[in-house]
Formats: C-alpha cells, sequence, structure tokens
C-alpha cells in the first residue's frame, strides 16, 4: 500500500521565501508557534461564550451548506466583532500577510478577509468532503490566478482522532476534475498555536472526529484578492461602531478601504459617497 502524504513542517520565525517555497511546491504548509498558550487562552475567553450559545449550532443557508458544517459543529461568525484578541494576534499577523500578499498581490490592488469563523467540531463529526475554497467563485472562468489564501488554526492540540485537517499535497497543480486517493491526503496534525496555510486551490476538508467527548476549536481565517466579493459579509459583521475601534489596517482587510487600481490603469470599488470608509471612520462622518 502506498504510504500516507505528509504535509511540511516550519515554524513562525522561518523566512517568507522559505514557506512560500514549500507553499509553491505543496499548496499548502503547516506553521508551529505561531500563537503563545497565553493569546490561545485570551481569545478562547472571548469566543467561547458565543460558541456555548444555542444558537451556535446554527440552521444554515441551505440543506447543502448545512451538511458541508454537519450538525456536530458550533460555528461562530465575525470574529472581529467579538474578539479584540484576535484582530490584534490572528487577523494582523505578519507572516500570514505577507504570504498573502506574495501569493495574491500580482493579480489585486490590495487583499481583503474573505471570512473569519470559529468552529468547534464535536464528537461525531464526519469528515467533510474534500474541495476547493476557491470554489465559491464557481463562475470564475479557468485558468484563474490563485483567488484565496487559506488557513486553520489550531485551538487545540490537532490529532486524526479529533478530526485534524486533511489536506492532499500537490493538488493546487492537478486538473479540476481529478480526485484524490485515500493515500493522497495528508493529517494535519500539529499542536495548539500552529496554523496549517493552503492556498485556495489545494483539496483539503475537516476529518472526522471520532473522539466520544473531546470538541476541536479552531479558526478558519481566509484573504482573497480585493476585488473578489467575500463569502462573508464583512462590513456588516464588524459594523462601523466596531469598526472604527480596531486599527486601520484591520479596517482596510475587512473591506472599508476601496480596491484602488487606477494606477494600473482600471477604476475603483468600494467607495462611499466617493470616499474612503476608512477615511470616513476616521473623521466620524461614518
Amino acid at each position: 500500500m502506498a504510504s500516507q502524504a505528509e504535509l511540511v513542517h516550519l515554524k513562525d520565525d522561518e523566512p517568507l521565501e522559505h514557506v512560500l517555497e514549500v507553499l509553491d511546491a505543496d499548496g499548502a504548509v503547516i506553521v508551529e508557534e505561531c500563537f503563545s498558550d497565553e493569546v490561545i487562552d485570551q481569545i478562547l475567553t472571548e469566543l467561547m461564550p458565543y460558541a456555548e450559545k444555542p444558537d451556535s449550532n446554527r440552521t444554515y443557508i441551505s440543506p447543502t451548506i448545512a451538511a458541508f458544517f454537519g450538525e456536530h459543529t458550533r460555528h461562530v461568525t465575525g470574529l472581529a466583532s467579538k474578539s479584540p484578541t484576535f484582530v490584534a494576534e490572528v487577523l494582523l499577523h505578519p507572516l500570514m500577510l505577507g504570504i498573502a500578499d506574495a501569493v495574491l498581490g500580482p493579480n489585486c490592488a490590495g487583499i481583503q478577509v474573505n471570512v473569519a469563523h470559529m468552529l468547534v467540531v464535536g464528537p461525531g463529526a464526519q469528515a467533510q468532503f474534500p474541495h476547493r475554497d476557491e470554489g465559491v467563485w464557481v463562475h470564475m472562468p479557468q485558468p484563474s490566478p490563485e483567488m484565496e489564501l487559506s488557513s486553520v488554526t489550531a485551538l487545540c492540540d490537532f490529532t486524526k482522532e479529533l478530526g485534524a485537517t486533511r489536506v492532499v499535497p500537490g493538488s493546487h497543480r492537478w486538473e479540476p476534475d481529478r480526485q484524490p486517493e485515500p493515500h493522497e491526503f495528508a493529517d494535519a496534525e500539529m499542536p495548539a498555536g500552529s496554523r496549517v496555510i493552503y492556498l485556495g486551490s489545494t483539496i483539503h476538508g475537516a476529518g472526522t472526529n471520532s473522539t466520544e467527548d473531546q470538541h476541536r476549536p479552531a479558526f478558519h481565517l481566509s484573504y482573497m484578492l480585493g476585488w473578489l466579493r467575500s463569502e462573508e459579509n464583512n462590513c456588516l459583521a464588524t459594523p462601523p461602531d466596531i469598526a472604527r475601534t480596531l486599527p486601520r489596517r484591520a479596517q482596510e482587510l475587512l473591506g472599508y478601504d476601496i480596491h484602488y487600481a487606477v494606477d494600473d490603469g482600471g477604476g475603483y470599488l468600494g467607495a462611499l459617497d466617493m470616499k474612503i470608509p476608512a477615511d470616513m471612520l476616521a473623521s466620524g462622518e461614518l
């Protein structure tokens, strides 16, 4: 039998160029020691009350989406509006932003957040079907440039039994209709505070939580080309009264900037009253 695929493990202080080399070759990489235990504890303190609410086991947009996340998963959305520590430590993490700028920057005037959610996968949760995150833009003609950079951050030690994310290294170079064989999956087993970072074109999916009483909390955070529409409506998820308390860079990533492509011979997107919304937050107009 063929051996199981594996993912490369690096440290958070690894040079950006090396991380990008692995990501380009494999479509995914695990970066360890991104966040300290103290940071994780603080974020969980801020967010777990939302995960424990009855409506965190939510009704989804459609039966298809409900099946994708499963009935054993608690879901907390709009993290930037609920956790200041998430904004400071995760949303603005310099390595992740450096990777996103390198991967997405050549094809846009600026990046934006696509989605920032916490998912707590409970006992009995079944593995997601293998998918590519860029499939949300299914109408994009192919071939296309990379449209998204995604990550899953482990808020506990990720093991196969807990449902660690399953990734197919190299699948970002496959033809669209090729399906992975079981031995081509790698389990993103990693200690708490690590993150698996993968391209929007890389096949992956959450694993099965086969434990009887353990939950697997994690963040999904992804960035996208700034001219695409995001999965989460971030300006509503983080409304102006909260957004104005955040750092300017966080406001920009959450959609309060404009996508200014005039210098590239294009136009601009996302203005309000012909102004940059982040400027209007600063002036009190918004």
